[in-house]
């Protein structure tokens, strides 16, 4: 994901939805049944033999349901280039065209080759007129639920967008604010180390505002880590020690930008600075199915109490900009145990979908 920006999605570029999956075609006939069994139950009083009625209804439905949607499957390329009118207009002629169709073939097949009447008025410009009034109301009512669901989407996508957004220049200042802290304590104790934090601070903003991204990838994050432990070694020597295991993390792995530095930050600014003799800050990545784990853990005071509001802050910080980003019910978890403060990051990964985030 070079570029850092948010994973893109069809909804961006149509309402329609897409009509090639199966998770659609299961929702259209699901959709098309209720249609049937609505149809049936209103002819139920002058039926003759309702659940033949019933099937026959099935059946048409069905077909022109199904054609409906192979028909918007194969045009899917065609009307994702179109604005969204143009696309409806579009999708809704090829609809009643495919209805049409259907509905001719289906006159032919029961009234003229097999003498069948059953459902079918008596006529056949009255049941074209019967079928395709239903199609056009069916299929008008579908694309306007397909653009409302969409319209209703991309607002919530904008909504968190910005609360990301302010969420995120939250981050900032507060690390700004902390680098400028440390390079401060060492212009009179070591001016060279000072004018070196002073760079490394520098190259580090330069990633870290780059573009206003929302995403970046594991190695960018990684790297931005090591620029600003760098600059704390300056000031706490060898009383800072990291350990870095991350060889488990996929390459590919994307993540929210500004997520794992914050973390690091608190570990030392509320776990090493703390300890007389300061102590190592452990990195590692776990790697599930679907989830990738990064695990910050930092040593505790002697006293072994977890400090709060400063972890808090931050944790609280990335915890709702997850949120904002993905489905997590506990996108971060924290312990303390054994002398030590454990951060656990959990990031979705799915490996189908990092080519939409590049």
């Amino acid at each position: 994901m070079p570029n850092g920006n948010p994973p893109s999605s069809p909804l961006t570029d149509s309402f329609l939805p897409d009509f090639c999956g199966t998770r659609m075609v299961f929702v259209v006939v699901i959709a098309a049944e209720l249609l049937a069994v609505t149809l049936c139950l209103a002819r139920l009083p002058a039926a003759e033999n309702p659940w033949l009625g019933l099937a026959l209804y099935s059946l048409f439905i069905q077909w022109c349901a199904l054609g409906c949607t192979a028909v918007l499957c194969l045009s899917r390329a065609r009307l994702n280039r179109l604005n969204d009118k143009s696309a409806a207009g579009l999708a809704y002629l090829l609809c009643l065209l495919t209805c049409y169709l259907i509905s001719e073939i289906t006159w032919l097949i029961f009234q003229r080759w097999l003498g069948f009447t059953g459902i079918f008025s008596s006529t056949h410009g009255m049941f074209l007129a019967q079928s395709m009034g239903i199609s056009a109301i069916t299929t008008a009512l579908g694309l306007r639920y397909f653009y409302v669901q969409h319209q209703l989407r991309l607002r919530i996508r904008s909504e968190g967008e910005a609360r990301y957004q302010a969420l995120q220049s939250r981050i900032r200042p507060h690390f700004l604010f902390n680098c400028m802290n440390t390079i401060a304590s060492l212009i009179r104790r070591d001016p060279r180390k000072a004018e070196q934090a002073v760079e490394d601070l520098a190259d580090l903003f330069r990633a870290a505002l780059e573009d206003g991204r929302q995403y970046c990838t594991l190695r960018e994050e990684v790297d931005l880590c090591k620029r600003y432990l760098n600059i704390e070694q300056q000031r706490l020597g060898n009383r800072l020690a990291v350990s870095w295991d991350i060889a488990a993390l996929p390459d590919d792995l994307t993540l929210p930008a500004l997520c794992l530095q914050p973390l690091v930050e608190n570990a030392i600014h509320h776990g090493i600075e703390n300890l007389p003799t300061g102590g190592t800050i452990t990195i590692r990545g776990e790697r599930r199915t679907l989830y990738a784990s990064i695990i910050v853990e930092n040593p505790l005071p002697a006293n072994g109490s977890a400090p709060a509001s400063g972890h808090r802050l931050a944790q609280d910080n990335i915890r709702q900009r997850l949120a904002s980003l993905h489905d997590l019910s506990d996108p971060l978890k924290v312990s303390a145990e054994h002398g030590r403060y454990r951060v656990t990051l959990t990031i979705p990964y799915d490996h189908e979908d990092t080519d939409s985030r590049r």
